[in-house]
């Protein structure tokens, strides 16, 4: 296990101070000039969409998909995400979540809308899609599409649902009553709540937290606004620090793995997952595939400038000192404890209880059609117990392993699937831009855009637009 870690942390290393670094700001600068800034150009036009209802009642609206993806990212990234990303690599890192972000939404809008074309009908007459989908309908290669979705199930059913476990039984730490049992208890009593979810027994448990969640993120987020108006004259110092250490660049080069610049852009990736290839989705009813593409590109902007922003000042506002040997959750615990003493770190064991619950079973879901495009066709039900039943250990097994590990593993895994995705977008990327300029014709024409293939030339067959 020790080699094994050792090996996961120098892949990390190597892969986010070389390739991933270049990539993820290189694709995101490019769509970001390609687009003329459409995340500032249409950011009051993304809220406008969201705000539109879907023409069938029982349709998913814009809104809806934007709560489901908002619901599904903020979760253990925003808050433990967060803190580690401080913790070691300091105040900067929270500026190169910011920048990881803003391009990051260019890269969002571009492969949403490319999901949003190239999705498929499903006999229910809903429909289904992501990056394997558009791989094989442009690019004709289902192997590389196969491939991409093994990658999405391992990262999703492994790297992040062990790191979802982790942080949770984590949060216990600043505990008196912790011990050394506590992971295993922990861990098991979290894995079979789980298992009963997804063997059909937990509905009720399901709809009781999908109600619960974006209700503790709102709180969280008033939460973290009275820490700060609370403590608001360290603002500007906090403020400064975040600008002055991010381009501390004898820090970043002197250490380049413990670097703010890397920190931001692991923990940024990790908690928007702009240009990872998990946002795309095929659920919203909407009337031109850009609508989609804005509402994703809004939610990055959510997740990581709006949430990830407010974790990050409630925790250094209330004057903790960052530092590796505080972070994940009992740094953000400890700030709160500063504030509101013992109730501050039991209401975030409780958020994060909430939020790794629901993440873990909103990851399995994505792994659902991943796994049906790998069969080629539904899995039989031996199968899919087969892969619950595995994937119920894998949360289990998380809670006992160590801290690098886990987020090494995560962002190996996630690092592969952004390896994959980003140049097939940039690839495909003229078709989205060219979706673009019909919408913004036909807004600027004072149409209700409706999108046809045939309108941009698009040669491949499509299920919904044609």
């Amino acid at each position: 296990m020790e080699l094994f870690s050792t090996i996961i942390g120098t892949l990390s290393n190597w892969m986010y101070s070389y390739i991933l670094i270049i990539m993820l700001l290189g694709v995101g600068l490019y769509f970001t000039f390609r687009s003329k800034l459409i995340q500032l150009r249409l950011l009051g036009e993304s809220i406008r969409v969201v705000s539109e209802k879907p023409k069938d009642a029982n349709s998913v609206s814009a809104f809806q998909a934007l709560m489901v993806s908002t619901a599904s990212r903020v979760g253990t990234g925003n808050i433990v995400g967060v803190a580690n990303a401080i913790a070691i690599g300091g105040y900067g890192a929270v500026f190169w979540m910011w920048i990881t972000a803003l391009v990051g939404g260019a890269s969002a809008f571009v492969e949403s809308t490319l999901a949003q074309i190239y999705k498929k009908k499903d006999p229910e007459g809903g429909s289904y899609g992501g990056p394997a989908y558009y791989i094989e309908a442009a690019l004709h290669s289902r192997v590389l599409g196969v491939i991409f979705a093994i990658i999405l199930i391992a990262t999703y059913a492994g790297g992040f649902n062990m790191a979802a476990s982790f942080n949770l039984i984590d949060s216990f730490k600043s505990y008196s009553f912790y011990s050394d049992s506590i992971p295993l208890i922990g861990g098991a009593l979290l894995a079979i709540l789980v298992g009963v979810c997804i063997f059909g027994g937990g509905k009720r448990i399901v709809k009781v937290t999908g109600v619960m969640v974006p209700v503790m993120g709102v709180i969280y987020i008033l939460l973290s606004l009275v820490v700060v108006v609370l403590n608001i004259g360290q603002v500007p110092m906090v403020i400064g620090k975040i600008f002055s250490e991010a381009f501390n660049f004898r820090a970043i080069f002197g250490g380049f793995a413990g670097s703010a610049l890397m920190q931001g852009i692991k923990r940024g990736l990790y908690s928007n997952e702009a240009g990872v290839g998990s946002a795309p989705n095929a659920a919203a009813d909407v009337s031109h595939p850009v609508k989609q593409g804005l509402v994703q590109m809004l939610s990055v902007f959510i997740d990581t400038i709006l949430i990830c922003t407010a974790t990050a000042l409630m925790a250094l506002c209330t004057g903790i000192v960052p530092s590796e040997s505080l972070k994940g959750a009992p740094f953000v615990q400890a700030s709160l404890a500063n504030v509101f003493g013992a109730i501050g770190p039991y209401f975030i064991t409780l958020a994060l209880l909430l939020f790794a619950f629901t993440t873990l079973l909103g990851n399995l879901y994505y792994c659902d059609g991943a796994l049906n495009y790998v069969a080629g066709h539904t899995l039989s039900k031996t199968s899919k117990t087969i892969f619950n039943l595995a994937a119920i250990v894998i949360v289990f097994v998380g809670a006992q392993l160590d801290f690098g590990l886990i987020w090494d593993t995560a962002d190996v895994l996630m690092g592969f699937m952004a390896i994959v995705n980003l140049p097939v977008i940039v690839i495909l990327g003229g078709t989205a831009l060219k979706a673009l300029k019909d919408y913004t014709d036909q807004r600027a024409a004072g149409k209700d855009p409706a999108f046809k293939a045939a309108s941009i030339g698009l040669k491949e067959k499509t299920d919904f637009w044609n």
